[in-house]
């Protein structure tokens, strides 16, 4: 069968990003552990061809057992007895092999039975994991909950719940609930003391993995609050009791996943970190985290999706010929793999930012940083903050585009189950609703708007960035929808109406994401030549839907927002 990895020249390619040498020692601290774990690498060279095996394992596990069994678990699912969950037997299988090849932990350090990996290779394997199987991609992305209790759990507590990932065992984020989904500020589940002990009541519902061993779970723990500063976060295990699972969702898509509803009675947990900071900063970094990895997500879908289209496209024939020489065949899958190479060069540019500043706030721990190394954790942090939510935005909606053409290219047959497409298209419709709609990562995106982070990294590097000869024509045009954008964002903001920049928000957001998107393309152009077509055809495609956005906003006139206003 296929290797996941190495069937895909592109990952390889942003795993030896020039930026990878900075990350890697810093994650390794200049190699210090070289001697002391038979796993550590000795230098960069050794790092990197760590990362390489691992990928290249995890790929032929994807191809070999999670996309075998795919369409077995899409039709069986997960099921509840007596209050707890059952994986289906694909399911199982899946999480057995992984745990058997040492694949879990991958960020975290060693001493906890991880692998010390940075963000890039671990978001690397959630993309091959959901590409072979979606569903099966959120039960082990939820390893990121992990990451959260190693960033603000006590040294206690990491010691007893961090290794147990390595062991088999599986995490959950337990936040929404029936009357708190996007509104987390509303969450009601109560966290009370009880002899000294931190008890958990009330319900949760669409929680994925909802029946994991270790949870981390948003609670009221002040009484008389009603907002983000009553609520605190707790560590939920469930060998101690007190939670059941009342039922499993039936879901459109991700069929593997169990989302569940939970039950809390009396059930013990304990504080993680300090109380009053679970909303305002700990799920926020726990959130980050998860929208990138449904970035992961989308691109592994959409990866699937293109190459389930361009496979039917070759064989079928109609008319004489392969559908493929059709124009609207061929131009549809050339957009479709633009797009895809597109939101993956955002994807791991985000995933680069979030590694670097993630790195600084790991040594300053251990001592303090100097000038330099503060200034460059602050531009990281602040960079992954804007591109975190564009990155979602963009990989979400393209993993939509990309399986509904992949499905219209299979016609009729796509429609039916006997094409893997039509299980793709189920699967990525969520990825544009959880951890955050596309609206909502909008309004978190749109901040990189409105303080100008967005146009100054796009004048400041990638504007500089050289390019060859007979590409300099794609930076003029990228050059000219920069200037489009930031002619949008003054006409937007002159007013002084913050409404009418939530109205446009959408557009002016898409607009910047596609200058970004075709710069890093260019980027991509520059060192492999394989990127050019798609740098070119993206460009070309960015510049038409920024050309209408910037037209709209131009002749829209604030008056005109009453209009579309609804009783």
């Amino acid at each position: 069968m296929a290797n996941f990895y190495t069937d895909n020249e592109a990952i390889r390619f942003h795993l030896g990003h020039p930026l990878m040498k900075k990350i890697v020692a810093l994650k390794e601290r200049d190699f210090r552990d070289a001697g002391k774990h038979d796993i550590a690498p000795r230098d960069f060279e050794d790092a990197m061809d760590n990362y390489d095996k691992i990928l290249e394992i995890i790929g032929e596990i994807c191809g070999d057992v999670l996309a075998e069994n795919a369409e077995e678990v899409d039709a069986t699912g997960p099921r509840v007895v007596d209050g707890r969950v059952e994986y289906a037997p694909g399911t199982r299988q899946n999480h057995e092999v992984l745990t058997q090849a040492g694949l879990y932990n991958m960020s975290l350090p060693r001493e906890f039975d991880g692998l010390n990996f940075p963000i890039v290779p671990y978001v690397m394997a959630a993309e091959l994991v959901s590409r072979a199987d979606a569903g099966f991609g959120n039960i082990w992305g939820l390893q990121d909950c992990a990451e959260t209790i190693h960033e603000f759990a006590n040294d206690d507590q990491k010691r007893r719940y961090l290794p147990r990932g390595a062991k088999g065992e599986t995490y959950a984020m337990d936040l929404t609930e029936p009357d708190a989904g996007s509104d987390l500020q509303a969450v009601q589940l109560k966290a009370s003391l009880k002899e000294g002990r931190w008890v958990l009541n009330g319900v949760k519902r669409f929680i994925t993995n909802g029946d994991a061993h270790v949870a981390l779970v948003l609670a009221r723990s002040e009484e008389g609050t009603q907002d983000g500063r009553g609520l605190s976060m707790f560590i939920y295990d469930r060998a101690n009791g007190g939670m059941t699972v009342r039922r499993i969702e039936n879901k459109l898509g991700i069929k593997g996943s169990p989302t569940c509803e939970l039950v809390f009675k009396d059930a013990p947990a304990e504080l993680c970190g300090e109380r009053k900071l679970g909303l305002i900063k700990y799920v926020m970094s726990l959130m980050n985290g998860a929208r990138l990895g449904v970035g992961a997500q989308a691109v592994g879908i959409a990866e699937a999706a293109y190459r389930e289209g361009l496979k039917y496209a070759r064989e079928r024939s109609q008319f004489g010929k392969a559908i493929i020489e059709f124009p609207a065949v061929y131009e549809m899958l050339s957009n479709m793999e633009a797009k895809l190479h597109g939101v993956r060069s955002l994807l791991y540019e985000t995933s680069r930012f979030v590694d670097i500043y993630k790195a600084y706030t790991h040594i300053a721990a251990e001592r303090p940083l100097d000038k330099e190394e503060k200034e460059e954790q602050r531009r990281y942090q602040k960079l992954a903050d804007v591109y975190t939510p564009l990155q979602k935005l963009f990989a979400s909606e393209y993993a939509n585009e990309i399986t509904y053409d992949a499905l219209q290219i299979h016609g009729g047959s796509g429609y039916m189950k006997d094409y893997p497409i039509q299980r793709l298209a189920r699967d990525a419709r969520i990825t544009n609703i959880y951890e955050g709609t596309s609206q909502l990562q909008v309004v978190a995106a749109i901040r990189g708007v409105t303080t100008g982070q967005y146009l100054k990294q796009i004048r400041e590097v990638y504007e500089t960035a050289p390019a060859r000869p007979e590409q300099e024509y794609l930076r003029d045009t990228l050059k000219e929808m920069t200037a489009a954008y930031e002619r949008a964002v003054s006409l937007a903001t002159a007013p002084g109406d913050p409404e009418l920049v939530d109205f446009h928000a959408r557009r002016l957001v898409e607009m910047a994401g596609y200058a970004i998107i075709g710069y890093l393309l260019l980027q991509d152009a520059q060192r492999h030549e394989g990127y050019s077509r798609s740098a070119a055809i993206f460009v070309q495609h960015a510049h038409s839907r920024a050309t209408a956005h910037a037209a709209f906003i131009t002749h829209f006139q604030p008056k005109d927002l009453g209009a579309y206003k609804k009783a």
